[in-house]
């Protein structure tokens, strides 16, 4: 396929979204009912290396400046997270959360995606835990965008360089700084996996219907492998194994071989509300099987179900209407510009 012919939506990516949000649901609602599946917080993994791949082929299909990018990704990301991040603090000004200390720094790093020391826990963690992942991604983005000033054919490289040498930095020198400690983890290598399969996709050299299939089915495997006889891991093995999974089904993409499925496809373009909102819910679902004597198994799939409802509620409710107000405040903008271009 040519550029001109490749279809905007790569649907084989929505649907690892999809996927990547579910196993964080499994990994979280096993923790609260007793059956826990490790393996699912790896859908942070997958998340880093879709998060490279998407920002390349954005960018490269439709170029901007720096500015622009960045506030297009803060529109994307902030005001939702915000909106979770008042409805723990609302909670526990109201001591639904007993267990959680509110003090002013780390509120303001929470909001500003600054990496601190939970008062709570001593885990760098956010108020709202899995915010830890948008320090990451809000690094990413940061650097990504300082790199759009280069030319095209050196932002890879600069990104690349810049995270190894961070990672480098990371195994040589001890520091228990948080900043330090965060964005020196071999995690962000994985973004930069991503942009390389982007790079690689648009350039046509991933392909093959066979050799893409067989990726996504050893990647799986590999995490199944893992789930069930509860191996170690860290970003070191799932690192690859998200790369390999995004890679196959980009070349599945790439053969034509992905069909339009609407449940997965609204999954995928719910994941980030889902991962969001989804502890909530299977905090309550939790609280209320414990007081009702409920079986755990049953109380883990209430916990997932209630889980994906919420992130759905807050995709519909939330995440979508805030997405389609920025688009309309652009609109005026973008039609005075291509009024001004035709005259």
């Amino acid at each position: 396929m040519t550029e001109e012919t490749r279809p905007a939506t790569l649907y084989g990516i929505q649907y690892l979204r999809a996927l990547a949000a579910l196993a964080v649901v499994l990994f979280h609602a096993g923790e609260r009912s007793g059956h826990p599946l490790a393996i699912g917080a790896a859908g942070v993994d997958v998340f880093f290396v879709i998060s490279g791949f998407i920002m390349w082929v954005i960018v490269a299909r439709r170029p901007v400046p720096p500015g622009r990018f960045l506030a297009e990704r803060l529109r994307r990301v902030v005001p939702v997270y915000w909106l979770a991040t008042g409805v723990m603090v609302a909670g526990a000004l109201l001591g639904l959360f007993p267990n959680l200390v509110l003090t002013a720094p780390h509120l303001l790093a929470s909001l500003f995606f600054v990496p601190f020391a939970s008062p709570s826990s001593g885990e760098v963690w956010p108020l709202l835990v899995q915010g830890w992942t948008l320090n990451y991604e809000l690094f990413f983005y940061a650097v990504f965008a300082a790199c759009l000033f280069l030319p095209a054919r050196l932002r890879l490289a600069a990104v690349a360089a810049v995270f190894l040498g961070l990672v480098a930095l990371g195994l040589t020198v001890a520091s228990e700084n948080p900043l330090f400690v965060t964005y020196t983890r071999p995690i962000i290598l994985e973004f930069v996996a991503g942009m390389l399969i982007g790079r690689l996709w648009l350039a046509g050299r991933v392909r093959g219907r066979g050799p893409g299939l067989a990726l996504v089915v050893l990647s799986l495997a590999g995490f199944a492998a893992i789930g069930l006889l509860r191996l170690p891991f860290d970003e070191w093995t799932c690192g690859p194994l998200a790369a390999m999974l995004i890679y196959g089904t980009a070349a599945l993409e790439r053969a034509g071989g992905v069909p339009h499925l609407r449940l997965p496809a609204l999954l995928g373009d719910a994941s980030y509300s889902i991962y969001l909102w989804h502890t909530f819910a299977i905090s309550v679902v939790a609280k209320a099987g414990t007081m009702l004597g409920l079986a755990p198994a049953l109380v883990f799939i209430a916990a997932v179900l209630a889980g994906v409802l919420a992130g759905l509620a807050g995709y519909g409710l939330v995440e979508r209407p805030l997405l389609r107000g920025f688009s309309a405040k652009r609109r005026p903008e973008a039609v005075r510009k291509a009024v001004a271009a035709e005259g």
